[in-house]
């Protein structure tokens, strides 16, 4: 394995962590959401350098895409309930 290999592993392998971290430390919901879907497309693609196609294959559908169209489906019915808790505080402010 040459030198640029292993470097662009492991730019890769710390691009991965920092996303996982960065996806369970973020103060927005939307934001970890969205960071979550990063990572596992980064995941897929890491699935893919190890020569594990339909492991990657599997990652990106379903890790990526089904599992985050749920979860941003679920964030938007969680800000539709709120925000009429939210209108009604603004108004017994005023």
């Amino acid at each position: 394995m040459t030198n640029l290999v292993l470097m662009i592993d492991m730019v890769f392998i710390t691009a991965i962590i920092f996303l996982a971290w960065r996806s369970l430390m973020a103060p927005d919901l939307f934001q970890a959401v969205v960071l979550f879907i990063a990572f596992g497309l980064f995941l897929a693609l890491g699935w893919a350098r190890l020569n594990a196609p339909d492991v990657a294959l599997a990652e990106a559908a379903i890790g990526s895409g089904v599992t985050g169209a749920l979860l941003l489906s679920a964030l938007r019915r969680l800000e539709s309930r709120s925000q009429p808790d939210r209108k009604e505080k603004m108004s017994k402010e005023r």
